[in-house]
């Protein structure tokens, strides 16, 4: 049996070396993970993501024949950001031959490289991947995947093939210069965990602030970006993003820094906390304090005050990167690889510190 195809990429024979099984266990593992133990499974996942291997599935009599199946990977499936992204991506199929079929990563960046290795095998009709944050053998896969891949909810100047989504940077910046322009000069972040798209908001609020010589460094709520629990780090998002925690930030953020009259809140879910706060200390919300969210869920209008937000194009990237998929599996290559859909700052009560809006309980 070779050890190397002639294109150099490794074979089921150098995997099955590493494992120190044979060549027949792989197959049946890779085809049907039940049919081995799991230590067996263990051993050769492992000597898989070390060589990158990826099937060549176009051997096997029926694997010249793609599937009908859409891989989806998402880093969660109880945020409601993904469920709205979800949502688009079986609107797109309606009506279709295609499936659906989800992994969740976890925002566990290994995770996320054994699911892509699982669904390959699978031969997909293509992928769709939440953010650009996947690691080198991740990348690596998907370059090879021999199908359409497509990135959403983030932009990028180097997709791995197209990218559907806006930019978090220029969205921190929009909603600082709307911040600044509603009178507010000491201006806070308000995180928990974070990951690479949260850590662009935060960029574009730094520049902007350091452009007008606002910036404070003391105003940004320390965050732990290189954690990884066991089982992913969706466990440690659910314990640092929650109202309570925003609460507990931002009054810890007041008691060092009793100037502060504004927060820019990573999430909907931070600005509610910070709400929270500032009622149970007594602040005015917009006169003391203005708070602005990021993803314009509904809560953000029904919340009294009104909070502003910024407005993601959440279902339109999921409904988008199934059109632009279903477009590729009919030979149309036309088309950017890069499609910006941009965001929208939705002002509301929470910084309208200039009396701009009408004052209301309910506003729609």
């Amino acid at each position: 049996m070779r050890s190397r195809r002639t294109d150099g990429r490794p074979t089921i024979a150098d995997v099955a070396r590493l494992a120190g099984v044979g060549a027949i266990t792989v197959s049946r593992a890779l085809r049907d993970p039940s049919l081995v133990s799991a230590s067996l499974r263990e051993s050769i996942d492992n000597a898989v993501r070390q060589l990158n291997y990826i099937p060549n599935l176009s051997a096997r009599a029926l694997a010249s024949i793609r599937t009908d199946v859409i891989g989806v990977l998402v880093p969660s499936l109880t945020q409601n950001i993904f469920s709205d992204v979800l949502r688009g991506i079986y609107d797109g199929v309606e009506g279709t031959d295609l499936h659906v079929q989800i992994g969740n990563t976890r925002y566990y960046p290994e995770e996320e490289e054994r699911l892509i290795a699982q669904m390959l095998r699978q031969k997909p009709a293509g992928m769709i991947i939440s953010g650009t944050d996947q690691n080198e053998a991740s990348r690596l896969m998907l370059k090879e995947a021999g199908c359409p891949v497509i990135q959403i909810m983030d932009l990028s100047e180097d997709p791995i093939d197209t990218i559907i989504g806006f930019s978090h940077y220029q969205a921190g910046r929009a909603i600082t210069e709307h911040l600044l322009e509603s009178g507010y000069r000491n201006i806070g972040f308000v995180a928990g965990w974070m990951n690479g798209r949260s850590l662009s908001r935060l960029a574009g609020l730094r520049d902007v602030l350091t452009e007008a010589g606002l910036f404070n460094p003391r105003l940004i709520t320390p965050i732990d970006t290189t954690h990884q629990p066991r089982g992913g780090a969706s466990s440690e998002a659910r314990r640092f993003v929650t109202p309570l925690a925003a609460r507990r930030l931002l009054a810890d953020m007041i008691e060092a820094e009793p100037e502060i009259d504004a927060v820019f809140c990573n999430n909907d879910v931070m600005a509610l906390g910070s709400l929270f706060e500032c009622m149970q200390q007594g602040r005015r919300v917009p006169q003391d304090m203005g708070i602005a969210g990021f993803n314009d869920f509904e809560v953000m209008e029904a919340a009294y005050p009104a909070i502003t937000s910024v407005h993601t194009p959440r279902w339109e990237s999921g409904y988008e990167a199934v059109t632009r998929l279903r477009r590729r599996l009919d030979d149309d290559n036309s088309g950017e690889k890069i499609v910006d859909l941009g965001f929208e700052v939705v002002m509301r009560e929470s910084t309208d510190r200039n009396n701009r809006l009408p004052r209301s309980g309910f506003r729609t």
